[in-house]
């Protein structure tokens, strides 16, 4: 029988995250994507705190008119602006276990535009 996609998720997830691993220097920025929502949070996994976080529940965000991937792509443009004035410029991208495809892809490429670096 097929993996449920939580399951085939956990997996994928389970196997990026054995890999990638965020530090003070180069954070991790984490990537969760709901039914309606998106949250990207810039992660230090040595102490374990959340440097920097931005979603689509933000007003100027949620204010946005447009599809998921518009929201999406302000989410990417914000975190690299919040994360560009606590001084971080690179960072290690972690999915989730998502597939680089849609709102995910229109994230990260928003936050590259933004000048994060990964």
């Amino acid at each position: 029988m097929a993996f449920s996609k939580q399951i085939r998720r956990q997996k994928i997830k389970v196997s990026i995250r054995s890999a990638v691993s965020g530090t003070a220097d180069i954070p991790r920025m984490s990537v969760f994507r709901s039914n309606k929502q998106i949250y990207v949070q810039v992660i230090d996994d040595v102490a374990g705190t959340t440097l920097a976080a931005a979603s689509s529940k933000i007003k100027e965000v949620a204010d946005l008119k447009g599809n998921k991937i518009e929201k999406a792509t302000k989410v990417g443009e914000t975190i690299a602006k919040v994360a560009s004035e606590k001084g971080i410029s690179q960072v290690v991208f972690d999915r989730n276990g998502f597939l680089y495809h849609g709102r995910i892809k229109a994230l990260a490429e928003a936050a590259r535009n933004g000048g994060l670096k990964f």
